[in-house]
């Protein structure tokens, strides 16, 4: 699930090469291009315009900016990334893997665009993000991000004390329950063939959770085309007004087979992410990555701070490498 948001003007693709190209302009890699800038570092955001919170209408759970929509957010941090000197070219990457390191061995990489433009970069932060995987319900997917959420910070208080269903997916949606209970006193768990054994039975019966084992056939909307609830495979209609689904989510890696990333599937079939280890370091030299495409879990203010991290470690290895090349250059120079 991904949807477009409003196009921008986009800035030029430099011909040079740059120290680091972020691929992704959503929280982590706009912070991440930040550091860069900041820290006089010629940086490059490559930004397909399709962040994963896109469809909802405000973005919770961060101090300060709480409330706040999403494309104000990103519209903000782009401006301030440009105001240091950093760039953001709207644009989907095709391909990008390793090229001919530099005369005194420096790592370099090449980005080519989906409209045919190349980039070379000396190091390469992914930020991509992920894709949530909505179960096969109809009439589900027309609601997400609004009477359909997935994360009881980022929306559990705009929905309080609603009528809530949590569509079960898998042994998160037992998780997605304790929380969503908190919000409201009317909760009903549809188990969509999910197991439950009798613990977890009497903790929903404890709790005044409903549990109800007949599948679901499909959303049903009021005559506005608000969500009215669901209708199960015997017909029944029970009424909801917020559906909570526990998304199976993906890590974005188009265009980037060719770094080779190494990647991980979550327990309990949450999803794949890229492996990362402290700042987003990889195995591969020269790439981190950060934010959702690596921590699945993260929000907004999570995201924000590992893109600030690696890019501050990006600056570090650079300034090292920077700093091996003049040495290297000046022992030339002397004999």
């Amino acid at each position: 699930m991904s949807a477009q948001t409003s196009r921008y003007e986009s800035d030029a693709l430099p011909t040079e090469t740059v120290d680091v190209v972020v691929i992704g302009g959503g929280a982590a890699g706009l912070n991440g291009a930040l550091m860069l800038a900041r820290s006089r570092r010629s940086v490059v955001v490559i930004d397909s315009g399709t962040p994963r919170n896109a469809p909802a209408a405000a973005m919770h759970g961060f101090i300060v900016l709480d409330g706040t929509p999403p494309p104000e957010i990103l519209r903000r941090g782009r401006d301030q990334v440009r105001q240091y000197g950093g760039r953001i070219v709207f644009g989907e990457v095709a391909t990008a893997e390793p090229s001919a390191p530099s005369g005194d061995g420096d790592l370099r990489f090449t980005l080519t665009l989906a409209d045919g433009r190349t980039l070379t970069a000396r190091r390469v932060l992914v930020a991509t993000g992920l894709r949530d995987v909505l179960p096969e319900v109809p009439g589900l997917r027309e609601h997400w991000g609004q009477s359909v959420a997935h994360c009881p910070y980022c929306h559990g208080w705009e929905v309080r004390d609603e009528p809530i269903g949590i569509v079960a997916t898998g042994p998160l949606s037992v998780h997605h329950a304790w929380l969503f209970r908190q919000l409201t006193d009317d909760l009903i768990y549809f188990t969509r063939g999910t197991e439950l054994d009798a613990d977890i039975r009497a903790r929903f019966a404890a709790r005044n959770i409903r549990i109800i084992e007949t599948d679901v056939k499909e959303v049903v909307n009021d005559d506005d085309g608000a969500l009215a609830g669901v209708r199960l495979t015997d017909d029944t209609f029970v009424e909801r007004r917020i559906l909570a689904v526990a998304t199976q989510m993906q890590a974005r890696t188009e265009g980037l087979e060719g770094l080779k990333l190494p990647m991980e599937d979550l327990p309990d079939n949450m999803g794949r992410r890229f492996a990362s280890a402290m700042a987003g370091t990889t195995e591969i030299p020269g790439v981190w990555v950060a934010g959702n495409a690596t921590d699945l879990a993260a929000q907004v203010g999570a995201s924000a701070a590992a893109g600030a991290l690696a890019g501050s470690h990006i600056n570090a290895m650079l300034a090292t490498a920077d700093t091996d090349a003049a040495l290297a250059a000046a022992q030339r120079a002397t004999g």
